[in-house]
């Protein structure tokens, strides 16, 4: 099983976890989170990131989610990557399900289900097509 962080903008990180929570009854073992407020020294997040890493790492390893491809969270997030950790950016609800449902499954495989479930948590609901003008 792999272990899961979630490292974000304050407060997605904690938010995403507990949403977890509220589908499951209760966070499954294994998913951290980190938050990053604005102020914050980004020397000290990676002390903590990496806390939490040897903390939730599992023996199929571990995969770490973050927000904003580029930005604070996901600078210390790109620094955790390892063979056995893998980060991906652009982290949402539908990304972290898949994470907990395939997190038994080798990691490479693992990164796959969970890049996809995230691409195909994003679609558009209800009305398909724009609203035609009349004349009058």
């Amino acid at each position: 099983m792999a272990g899961i962080l979630i490292v974000a903008h304050a407060p997605y990180a904690t938010a995403l976890r507990e949403c977890l929570s509220h589908i499951y009854c209760g966070c499954p073992s294994h998913i951290g989170a980190l938050d990053v407020e604005a102020d914050q020294d980004p020397a000290a997040l990676l002390v903590a990131a990496r806390e939490q890493v040897q903390a939730l790492r599992e023996d199929n390893g571990m995969l770490v989610l973050t927000d904003l491809f580029g930005a604070t969270p996901s600078n210390i997030a790109a620094q955790l990557a390892a063979p056995d950790v893998r980060v991906l950016a652009g982290v949402n609800l539908p990304m972290l399900i898949k994470a907990v449902c395939y997190r038994t499954v080798p990691l490479e495989t693992l990164v796959d289900k969970v890049l996809a479930g995230g691409a195909q948590g994003i679609l558009q609901v209800g009305a398909c097509s724009a609203p035609t003008l009349q004349s009058s």
